[in-house]
């Protein structure tokens, strides 16, 4: 699981997180409680929830042997635009902020 600070502006909303992963993965997304759950090529499992302020996304993958580069390519892609367009961060800025609470 991993835990993602959203920026300033970007409200911990799970409707607003609801409308972006389903503009990102457009495949079915389940609602279990809080947590929303899809899959999507190299993913076989997405999970996403509000964990006070940040949000929490725990992914499992697809057995690469079965699956294409282009899918991979195209999956990958697709997860981290949901990354930025949830958080408000580019993945070097979220990289950047993941070491600085390691080193905290």
């Amino acid at each position: 699981m991993q835990l993602y600070k959203l920026k300033r502006g970007y409200k911990p909303d799970s409707d607003r997180i609801y409308s972006i992963l389903d503009e990102c993965f457009p495949t079915e997304i389940k609602c279990e409680g809080d947590k929303f759950i899809t899959s999507y090529g190299a993913l076989d499992k997405v999970e996403v929830w509000m964990e006070g302020k940040k949000m929490a996304v725990e992914t499992e993958s697809a057995d690469e042997t079965e699956l294409d580069d282009e899918l991979i390519l195209d999956t990958n892609k697709r997860f981290r635009d949901f990354l930025y367009q949830a958080t408000g961060y580019t993945a070097k800025e979220r990289v950047k902020k993941a070491k600085k609470e390691v080193q905290d």
